[in-house]
């Protein structure tokens, strides 16, 4: 089978899935695992590389609104690929290329390629894309087994949980900085299994721009800050429009140092196997005495440190 994926957290479930050497094309954000990197683009970006938070966020709000995703298909190199199958998504209208472009793409291609669209909005659905996939790639059984090791671990973290944590503190998670923009979908459901209370987003519904007066009124003791696309480099890059905000010294997660940097671009972010990745980067950072680091990942960055209000 020749396998396109539009979805770096699609890429991701297919290469979990022992599917590597089926994978043709893959998009301009699909960096991992790294055999994947010099795979064939078949997207390309509608964002200026040099645009700032607040030019990214005015871009995705006027695609929005004319019903235009930021990414497009390279039809060229997909036609040259002669996928089987693509597997893409219509969870997100602005994050990866639309769906009506994806279907009226396969429709001229060789074979009419099957569109395959995953559109988890909690963890447990996320898992599920495993066995979608698994599925329809024809590794029912080998999904099954990743599917369980991802499970084992989600509830060695929500036994240590339940047994161990005593107080949960208030979380605010920021997925978008400028404006903010609350962390929806999966993240609530993260964040309670790993021993915190969020006090800005639901579980699964989708993100949401806040206005700034509303994460000061919400007074959270832990700030976790990851931004969707951005990696660490580019988040600490905007870590200081946070610190500009009015309220933001007085906020108990400052004055206790509880500001933690993730990379979002990585974790949170991806709906795929790293997801338990993130699980349990989220609650060391929280408990750091009951929940041990993440063993395959960075823990969280914490460089700011606890000080009184001005």
């Amino acid at each position: 089978m020749r396998i396109v994926s539009l979805l770096p957290s699609a890429t991701e479930i297919v290469c979990a899935l022992g599917l590597s050497d089926q994978l043709v094309g893959v998009t301009h954000e699909c960096d991992y695992p790294a055999s994947v990197r010099d795979l064939p683009k078949v997207t390309r970006t509608l964002i200026p590389q040099d645009a700032s938070s607040r030019e990214i966020d005015a871009l995705v709000r006027e695609r929005l609104q004319t019903q235009q995703a930021l990414y497009t298909l390279d039809l060229e190199t997909l036609d040259r690929l002669r996928p089987d199958l693509i597997v893409t998504q219509a969870l997100c209208d602005v994050c990866a290329v639309a769906e009506a472009e994806v279907n009226a793409a396969a429709c001229k291609l060789p074979g009419r390629p099957r569109v395959l669209n995953l559109e988890p909005m909690s963890l447990s659905e996320v898992l599920d894309t495993l066995k979608i996939v698994g599925q329809a790639t024809g590794q029912t059984a080998r999904a099954e087994a990743v599917v369980a090791a991802l499970e084992a671990r989600v509830q060695a973290v929500a036994a240590r949980t339940e047994r161990e944590v005593r107080t949960r503190p208030r979380v605010a998670h920021l997925e978008w900085i400028d404006p903010p923009f609350n962390a929806g979908h999966w993240t609530p459901e993260l964040i309670e299994l790993a021993g915190g209370r969020d006090v800005l987003g639901a579980p699964g519904r989708p993100s949401r721009s806040l206005p700034w007066s509303a994460v000061v009124e919400a007074q959270p003791e832990v700030v976790t800050v990851a931004l969707c696309g951005f990696g660490l480099e580019r988040t600490l890059q905007d870590l200081p429009i946070l610190e500009k905000q009015p309220g933001w010294a007085d906020l108990p997660a400052v004055r206790h140092g509880r500001v933690y940097v993730i990379d979002g671009h990585q974790y949170f972010n991806r709906p795929g196997p790293r997801l338990v990745d993130s699980l349990e980067i989220l609650a060391h950072a929280l408990h750091p005495a009951i929940h041990p680091p993440p063993p395959t990942a960075p823990p969280a960055l914490n460089k700011l440190p606890a000080h009184s209000p001005s």
